[in-house]
């Protein structure tokens, strides 16, 4: 069996998916997204994702430390916090209904910035995955994006509640402009 060298990408059966950031002797030391930094024996049963065989000690620290935060970011259905802009703090999204004999809902507007935010993440992931899909051609890979592109021009009306330009949504006329 040849080692993994640092930055192989393994899923072991109890741990999760995780990176591995140093060889020792008969360990492994991997950084899981869920469990954080553990060894493992080598001979240890897992399945691997992608394996790197450069030589052990040509990598650095740092250059792992960024390999994992780029492998995170790309396998994660997670990103960095997205701030809500400040003059929506504290707020709340009131619906009325057209009919009188109905009370209206009154939602806390973080709590909906949360779900906004949570659906463009995963809008994200879902477009990296087709992008990087071996069973579509590169036709249905343009037909599923204009669709996602589609997608994220519906939600631009929600752009409002974001501080940051660069965490809206972009869509088609955006884009080409």
């Amino acid at each position: 069996m040849k080692l993994l060298g640092i930055g192989s990408r393994i899923d072991h059966r109890e741990l999760g998916k995780g990176v591995v950031t140093n060889v020792a002797h008969s360990k492994y030391w991997v950084t899981f997204i869920e469990g954080g930094l553990e060894t493992i024996e080598i001979d240890s049963e897992f399945e691997v994702i992608e394996a790197v065989t450069d030589e052990v000690d040509t990598v650095s620290f740092s250059d792992v430390e960024l390999s994992l935060i780029s492998i995170l970011r790309r396998w994660s259905d997670t990103n960095n916090a997205t701030a809500l802009a400040s003059k929506w703090k504290g707020g709340s999204l009131v619906l009325k209904p057209g009919a009188g004999d109905l009370s209206d809902k009154e939602i806390p507007i973080d709590t909906f910035f949360h779900k906004i935010v949570m659906v463009r993440d995963r809008i994200r992931v879902m477009e990296q995955k087709i992008n990087a899909s071996n069973n579509l051609d590169d036709q249905e890979k343009v037909d599923l994006q204009q669709y996602i592109t589609r997608i994220y021009g519906s939600l631009t009306t929600f752009n409002v509640l974001f501080q940051n330009k660069s965490d809206q949504f972009i869509g088609e006329r955006s884009k080409s402009s």
